[in-house]
């Protein structure tokens, strides 16, 4: 969904959203508010199929739509979201793997 660009959001992508991730686990938890930042659905062996964001999608999120710099974003994101436990369906967060070109 980050792939738009700077357009907003519809209320038909995220319904969109919803009906994708409830065809992988009709009880996994979604991260409102963070659509732009939802990279897909995750699963292992023996566990429930979760909903996965990435991290600096996610900082991104709040520094356009709430106005913070990176640092208070980080900070944010980090306190409220992903220090929030709601349950065994709550949403992973993924810090992607940066490989060093030099």
């Amino acid at each position: 969904m980050g792939a738009e660009g700077d357009r907003p959001v519809t209320d038909r992508e995220i319904e969109q959203l919803r009906e994708w991730a409830a065809a992988h686990n009709e009880e996994a938890l979604l991260a409102d508010g963070f659509e732009d930042a939802f990279i897909g659905m995750a699963q292992r062996c023996g566990q429930p199929v979760l909903a996965v964001y990435d991290i600096d999608l996610a900082i991104a999120v709040l520094m356009k739509r709430d106005g913070m710099d990176y640092d208070g974003a980080e900070e944010c994101l980090a306190f409220n979201t992903l220090g929030a436990w709601a349950g065994e369906m709550t949403p992973l967060f993924l810090k992607r793997y940066e490989k060093d070109e030099t």
